[in-house]
């Protein structure tokens, strides 16, 4: 994972919607069962802005503006199903979004604006990680034993993570989607 250098008293945070319990715990002990070492390190998400560097006097800014993507938002659901990869370009096994995607496209699309404008890499792809950058071996595990997982769940709040100094990304924020689905 290509992480931005902090400087001084700057804070690296990334924004993910939380795959939650039993799910997550059961992704995150597949991920380490594959030889990740970032396993216990990163829990389960689907990213929505990728590792960020915040000055601290912009951290309200932040705030308020995931707040205000919230309100334009509705809950909504997630299907995650099956395996898929990244490679050859980055070695990296995800558990797939099969529903729920285009809602996951849009939160990331209104959370990569404003004060969090940014560039991307790559396209946005909405997905699991369960193994990145471990032995091929480990990869064809994942790909394999995790084809056939399913979760489904409710989407109600979007998360800030922090990357501590301990290298551990914890969530320390909860930001409600609460607008009414459109028909």
């Amino acid at each position: 994972m290509r992480l931005p250098e902090r400087v001084g008293d700057q804070v690296r945070i990334g924004v993910a919607l939380q795959v939650p319990e039993p799910y997550g715990p059961q992704l995150q002990r597949a991920r380490a069962a594959f030889g990740d070492p970032l396993a216990h390190d990163i829990p389960p998400h689907v990213t929505l802005l990728g590792p960020t560097v915040v000055e601290p006097g912009e951290l309200e800014v932040v705030r308020d503006h995931l707040t205000a993507v919230g309100k334009e938002h509705a809950p909504f659901t997630v299907l995650l199903r099956g395996t898929g990869t990244f490679r050859p370009v980055s070695a990296v096994v995800f558990v797939q979004v099969v529903k729920g995607i285009a809602e996951c496209e849009q939160l990331e699309r209104a959370v990569r604006s404003g004060p969090l404008e940014q560039e991307l890499r790559f396209n946005y792809h909405p997905h699991v990680t369960v193994a990145h950058d471990v032995p091929d071996d480990a990869l064809d595990r994942a790909f394999d034993e995790l084809a056939g997982f399913e979760a489904e769940f409710e989407v109600d709040s979007l998360q800030v993570y922090e990357h501590g100094d301990d290298g551990v990304w914890r969530a320390v924020r909860d930001f409600p989607l609460t607008s009414h689905p459109h028909p």
